[in-house]
């Protein structure tokens, strides 16, 4: 039996591959000052149905449970935070700096770096009105790249405004309530041929041309505030992002090479937290996705060599000691050494090649001699260098 489409098993291989990833986030993110929070995978349908657009309503796993609640297991981590902060913001002075590594479910087409569940991390300031806000979140999305190795050779930071298109299209005489429609057209421009853009756009308004001619303005105070890390970054007014809650400023993350979806993407949302928490505090986030990480990191060559982490295999040379050695296995894993051992009878060579295929840096070899007198040969499986050493001594030099 296969896993469903569009989900992934994690073998020890690939999981060690997430935990590396989520280590930089949370080493990223903690240099920034955020704080880890999290929520239940599964939320009531309306929390998703309230402004999140219809495009994620119809992505949604959703379903009435024994209970007859309408409930759905969450596309996205913003409408999960908005509550939480509504029901204890004022626990918290502002501005709150949180992030979490959800795993969201959407029912979407597969593609590279898309399928239908993945982990994303998530950081976002509640309470902070000030461009700096923006700017911090720009920055902190940038270096979790750079953490990686990756270079503005790689990826390209594009930022727009969404209050600048809905004025905009306000003085075009597009009405309010039709805007959404044209963000979402003008959202898909390079995922789809101009013409069906074109299409959605006149469903709307005939000014179509007008729509997309849009005035490339500079973002000034932003990149401004972002120094150095502006060389990441460019104005683009195509941005809109899909969501039907951001309010301003609005950007996303790409690859350089224009080869796979966006990196990360993330803005202001200064109302969602008063429609679904209650309470009327600005804020804004961002998200960014495993699987489309895991690709751009495998596309430019830096994805690492993640060994299995052990610090030592003992061999047994002598059947007759194996009751003998438990003890001291049991200290040396109380000491916080990584240790395995073939818990049957094995032949030398045998175990040596354990040893070598599970990636451990020593060999605790364990004989008739050295036991007698309190000691083992310890042996550097990556130089070959190898000593007696007394037992008494091993945590120290194993660790």
């Amino acid at each position: 039996m296969n896993p469903l489409p569009g989900f992934r098993d994690f073998y020890p291989e690939t999981l060690a591959l997430r935990r590396y990833i989520f280590g930089k986030w949370r080493d990223v993110a903690r240099r920034y000052g955020f704080r880890e929070y999290d929520g239940p995978p599964l939320e009531p349908l309306e929390l998703y149905t309230l402004k999140s657009g219809d495009e994620i309503v119809g992505q949604l796993y959703n379903f009435t449970d024994k209970g007859d609640r309408a409930v759905a297991l969450r596309p996205e981590m913003t409408p999960t935070l908005a509550r939480m902060v509504g029901a204890r913001h004022r626990d918290y002075k502002k501005p709150i700096k949180w992030f979490a590594i959800p795993q969201l479910f959407r029912y979407e087409r597969q593609q590279r770096g898309r399928l239908r569940e993945h982990f994303q991390f998530n950081a976002d300031i509640i309470g902070e009105t000030d461009v700096a806000a923006d700017a911090e979140l720009i920055a902190l999305a940038i270096d979790s790249l750079r953490s990686f190795g990756l270079t503005e050779q790689d990826f390209v930071v594009r930022i727009s405004d969404r209050r600048a298109w809905q004025r905009y299209l306000d003085a075009l005489g597009i009405p309010a309530d039709q805007q959404y429609a044209v963000f979402q057209a003008v959202d898909k421009l390079e995922r789809e041929p101009l013409e069906k853009t074109r299409e959605k756009i006149a469903a709307v308004t005939p000014k179509v041309d007008a729509v997309l001619a849009f005035p490339n303005d500079d973002l000034r105070e932003l990149l401004d505030q972002l120094g150095e890390l502006k060389k990441f970054c460019e104005v683009d007014f195509k941005i809109v992002r899909g969501l039907a809650y951001y309010t301003g400023i609005v950007w996303e993350i790409h690859d350089r090479k224009g080869q796979l979806r966006a990196i990360a993407g993330g803005g202001r949302y200064d109302n969602l937290l008063r429609l679904v928490g209650g309470v009327d505090l600005p804020a804004l986030g961002f998200g960014m996705g495993d699987v489309v990480l895991g690709e751009l990191l495998k596309a430019r060559g830096l994805l690492p060599k993640l060994d299995w982490e052990l610090d030592c295999y003992v061999v047994v040379a002598d059947e007759s000691l194996r009751g003998a050695i438990r003890p001291m296995i049991q200290r040396l894993r109380d000491a916080g050494i990584a240790v395995d051992y073939a818990l049957t009878p094995a032949k030398v060579g045998k175990q040596f090649q354990a040893a070598a295929s599970r990636g451990a840096r020593f060999a605790v070899v364990v004989g008739p001699d050295e036991w007698t007198s309190g000691e083992v040969m310890l042996k550097d499986l990556a130089t070959g260098h190898q000593e007696r050493v007394q037992i008494a001594e091993l945590p120290e030099r194993l660790k």
